[in-house]
């Protein structure tokens, strides 16, 4: 990208996180938000707020999240009572004893059972567990599912592959900036000998905002 000229007397590549410059891209132009991250972030590292192996360091830990670590979670609510009561009441906390952060977000935790299921949207954006569950997909961002899921959401399951008796209740959970959810889904049947390894491997992200439930092995 070629060099910007800046009031404060030199000139420098756009620098990615990890300090190398970004590569032109004529058929792809910064976006205007794109623009405005790089240079808040050249801004910080400039003013000695923040050193660039700070930033980098701070990315690939996001990079790292997935929903692997929301599945630990689940499979030790499971196996552990003492532990999904806390994980319920307070989901911030419990987490935070496995050793993922909350931070500032609010972290509700809801648990699927026969008689009521839940399901999480953000109606405004894409407000989502990103500290347990990594990105969110991309039909969770699309106006489609966050206006459908709310007004018709045993339609929008039953695109997903999940129907559920008429006797159970659906609830519609919708996210916020300051508090996100994750569904504690039903533990299925058939588990009763799978330690808690073997069953975080049977949780995935859609079980865990609700639009799929956990199933045993085949």
């Amino acid at each position: 990208m070629p060099h910007d000229h800046h009031d404060h007397g030199h000139e420098h590549d756009h620098l990615s996180p990890s300090g190398h410059p970004y590569q032109p891209d004529q058929d792809h132009p910064l976006t205007k938000w794109q623009a405005m991250e790089i240079a808040m972030r050249e801004l910080l590292v400039e003013k000695g707020i923040l050193t660039r192996e700070e930033i980098t360091q701070t990315v690939e830990a996001m990079d790292r999240r997935s929903p692997a670590d929301g599945a630990k979670v689940v499979a030790r609510a499971w196996v552990d009572p003492d532990y999904k009561a806390r994980l319920l009441a307070d989901g911030s906390a419990a987490i935070n004893e496995m050793g993922f952060h909350a931070d500032a977000m609010k972290l509700v935790v809801l648990e699927n059972t026969a008689d009521v299921h839940n399901v999480v949207v953000c109606t405004l954006c894409s407000c989502y567990p990103r500290n347990l569950l990594g990105l969110p997909p991309d039909w969770y961002k699309q106006r489609a599912y966050r206006s459908r899921v709310v007004k018709t959401p045993r339609a929008v399951l039953s695109e997903f592959g999940l129907t559920l008796p008429d006797t159970t209740q659906v609830r519609v959970h919708d996210s916020t900036a300051d508090m996100r959810y994750l569904i504690l889904p039903a533990r299925p049947e058939g588990t009763a000998d799978m330690d808690e390894t073997a069953l975080a491997a049977l949780i995935n992200r859609d079980s865990m905002i609700g639009v799929a439930q956990a199933s045993a092995p085949e």
